[in-house]
């Protein structure tokens, strides 16, 4: 099995930064794939940025291109999503997904992140 664990949220004004990070214990040679995903109240969760584990190549929502950048780091099994230009309607609760072979996914705690306008 896989354990995620994020932190890194926070309470920030609108037009700052926050830096999350997930680190990944376990079993993660069976990782394909790393994911963030947010839910705000009311709303469906949904991707923001996603990260291949071994070619390293991304992907990003609409909302989040040119202002997220997710990243991992193998060597640390750590996965990190840098939040800039945050803007209020970026609050959510944001969650470490992990993409298992063959067919499972593993899911943090979830990290809160509010943006003040």
């Amino acid at each position: 099995q896989v354990q995620l664990v994020e932190s890194g949220g926070g309470l920030v004004q609108a037009g700052g930064s926050l830096r999350l990070s997930c680190v990944v214990s376990g079993r993660t040679v069976s990782i394909s794939g790393m994911n963030w995903f947010r839910q705000a109240p009311g709303k469906e969760r949904e991707l923001v940025a996603a990260i291949n584990w071994s070619s390293g190549s991304t992907y990003y929502v609409d909302s989040a291109k040119g202002r997220f950048t997710i990243s991992r780091e193998n060597a640390k099994n750590t996965v990190e999503l840098q939040l800039n230009s945050l803007k209020p309607e970026d609050t959510a609760v944001y969650y470490c997904n992990a993409e298992l072979r063959p067919r499972a996914q593993a899911w943090g705690q979830g990290t809160q992140v509010t943006v003040s306008s």
